[in-house]
């Protein structure tokens, strides 16, 4: 198993590539902003073969890539039905920034476009996808179609969850963005991440990998009667 991630542009935006093996498919999870050299790099040091990316919401700093990494590959984009009008204009999905300013910063034509080919994810839903099986939890509170996706661990690796900005380590996603709602996040982490198992690896949206247990136990986002304030980290 191949599991490869960096943090890559301005919101330090962790990019992700899965594969089952060297030389194999490989999934590209949350391509932001330059992160197509880091991709890239991945891929040629494991000689594998992009058949998609995965996007855990739909928001600048996840997506930024998407596009060019999609079109030059010639592979679909996934995304949930909630946040793919997102795609459609990427420029427009952030208040942090203005838009001539985004497009000035891009590298390519096709950086902040439209992929090509989006096809849509529901809750539940498990897609097997490049040799991998991947099982996708809608995570609505920091967008409305946010999701993560978990795979199941087996006797060499233990269940991973790519978990978007639902949570980090020592944190959860901020709700306060348009599409946020604090008590869609509180029902989103009392029924993904609370009943998980706690040798679940955590691999964030930003920051570092943390695991199920260590945040379940001194995350302060999930004691009880926690108000589930906002974080600040990421779009």
């Amino acid at each position: 198993m191949i599991v490869a991630g960096f943090p890559a542009g301005s919101w330090g935006t962790n990019c992700f590539v899965m594969a089952s093996a060297a030389g194999e498919p490989c999934l590209i999870i949350d391509p932001g902003q330059d992160s197509i050299s880091g991709v890239m790099d991945i891929v040629r040091e494991h000689r594998l073969h992009p058949a998609a990316v995965l996007i855990t919401h739909g928001h600048i700093d996840h997506c930024w890539s998407v596009a060019p990494l999609t079109h030059d590959f010639g592979i679909p984009a996934y995304i949930h039905a909630d946040d793919r009008q997102r795609l459609a204009d990427l420029a427009d999905s952030t208040i942090t920034a203005n838009r001539d300013a985004l497009l000035a910063m891009t590298k390519g034509e096709l950086e902040l476009t439209e992929p090509d080919d989006v096809r849509l994810i529901a809750d539940e839903e498990v897609l097997e996808l490049a040799g991998l099986r991947l099982r996708v939890r809608h995570a609505p509170g920091h967008t409305e179609g946010s999701v993560i996706f978990e795979r199941e661990g087996d006797l060499e690796v233990p269940p991973i969850m790519f978990s978007g900005d639902l949570l980090f380590a020592g944190s959860i996603g901020r709700t306060d963005l348009p599409g946020g709602d604090i008590a869609q996040m509180q029902r989103s982490l009392e029924r993904i991440v609370l009943p998980a198992d706690d040798d679940m690896i955590v691999l964030p949206g930003h920051g570092g990998q943390t695991t199920i247990g260590q945040e379940r136990a001194s995350n302060p986002f999930l004691q009880p009667g926690n108000p589930y304030l906002p974080a600040r980290t990421g779009l």
